[in-house]
């Protein structure tokens, strides 16, 4: 069985955690999802991306504007400063040694920060109010569409070119990051899913489809797709 390394949050000092959801769709995926603790010790990291065939970047917190250049601005979120510490270098080390990553919501925004890109830190105040995205009292049904471009990495994966998505967060991308592709966008043209062609398996949606993937195949069919690439045989259901 092949470990899918999840990055987790800091419910409070001292803890570390993560939502079931993340872990139920790695397991039906046929993968053991294994939590990694929060660290600044890039020797650590090393190790425990020794240990994993593929990784999951969690969502959670805004991303600390300064990792893209920007100051704070009051449309900004709660920042954690200690996962941004974490997972700024295990991002860099991830796509260092081609390791298979799919990053959702906060994730697909620390690889694109990673990457040289910036962030909308507020999508009502900076982008568009077209679109209500930050549905979260609905957190784990569809509320929008998003359309996937054709021969796309998250188009052959889906199945479709449009997928009904949930919607968690008030930022997203902005200025794509050095050698991402824009894969999909909501119907008022936000950025909502990104991919690195000249990796290995490099993908990210700013939707949550661990808390859909119980229920419409489609969003399992990411995690699917993260553990055949990470040298899995998925369809342990």
């Amino acid at each position: 069985m092949r470990l899918i390394g999840v990055t987790g949050f800091q419910p409070a000092p001292g803890k570390v955690g993560v939502n079931q959801d993340y872990m139920e769709a790695v397991l039906r995926a046929g993968g053991l999802p294994v939590l990694f603790p929060v660290t600044e010790d890039e020797g650590l990291l090393e190790r425990l991306l020794d240990q994993v065939d593929g990784l999951v970047l969690s969502g959670g917190e805004d991303v600390d504007p300064r990792f893209y250049g920007e100051e704070k601005l009051p449309c900004c979120g709660t920042i954690s400063p200690e996962r941004d510490r974490m997972e700024f270098p295990l991002c860099r080390l991830a796509l260092k040694r081609d390791l298979p990553v799919l990053a959702i919501c906060r994730g697909v925004q620390v690889l694109n920060c990673v990457l040289g890109g910036t962030l909308y830190q507020d999508i009502a105040e900076q982008f568009s109010k077209t679109l209500e995205h930050p549905c979260y009292d609905r957190p784990a049904e569809p509320v929008h569409e998003v359309r996937a471009e054709p021969g796309s990495r998250l188009h052959a994966i889906l199945g479709s070119p449009v997928v009904q998505v949930n919607s968690r967060h008030h930022q997203a991308i902005r200025l794509p990051g050095k050698g991402l592709r824009v894969t999909g966008r909501a119907t008022d043209g936000l950025t909502e899913a990104v991919e690195l062609p000249e990796a290995h398996f490099v993908l990210g949606v700013q939707w949550h489809p661990e808390s859909l993937s119980d229920r419409f195949p489609e969003h399992q069919r990411l995690f699917d797709a993260l553990l055949r690439a990470a040298g899995g045989t998925p369809g342990n259901r």
